[in-house]
């Protein structure tokens, strides 16, 4: 049971390749496969978070790789969207560098010997994040309607927001650091 959370957390980053393949096959059936496969690593994301807390299986690995998949899952997703030009390099460019600075801040606190918990802001850019992305995936499945392009595309600039938001609140947090 020990290892439970972090079998979770392996089986998500072994999903990512099966959905970055999925994404660029890109037919109607291969994007539901998608669109499963991205569900069911981002459910994961508070699967194994949640048995870590509730039965006391926080692990240092697991503090690394929890929050290792969350960033591959969704660096895969919009990098491959991006490839088909689905998405907007400049807001991948913007989530991927909030996700490596905030990457980075926590290395340099953890080494003064500080933790930065995450916060409402971090919970909330990791939900609309994933909102986002299932969104755009669906709009991939429903090709008819023209609609929900334009929807997950502005989830996404809200997600994006979001996330900047919550890289200023790390920094902001862990300002002692840098003074």
């Amino acid at each position: 049971m020990k290892n439970v959370p972090n079998i979770i957390t392996l089986v998500r980053i072994i999903s990512l390749p099966f959905l970055v393949f999925f994404l660029l096959a890109g037919t109607p059936l291969a994007n539901i496969i998608s669109l499963v496969i991205f569900i069911l690593a981002s459910l994961t994301d508070f699967l194994d978070g949640y048995i870590a807390r509730r039965y006391n299986l926080v692990s240092n690995l697991g503090k690394l790789l929890d929050p290792l998949a969350d960033k591959l899952l969704v660096a895969s997703v919009l990098v491959t969207m991006t490839a088909a030009g689905e998405v907007s390099p400049i807001v991948v460019l913007i989530i991927l560098t909030r996700e490596l600075a905030v990457t980075g801040l926590r290395s340099i606190v953890a080494s003064e010997g500080m933790v930065i918990a995450a916060s409402k802001y971090g919970k909330l850019k990791t939900i609309s994040q994933i909102l986002a992305i299932t969104t755009l995936i669906i709009a991939r499945i429903l090709t008819t309607t023209s609609v929900w392009p334009a929807v997950g595309t502005a989830l996404l600039y809200i997600a994006t927001f979001i996330t900047v938001l919550s890289g200023i609140d790390y920094f902001y947090k862990a300002r002692s650091v840098f003074l």
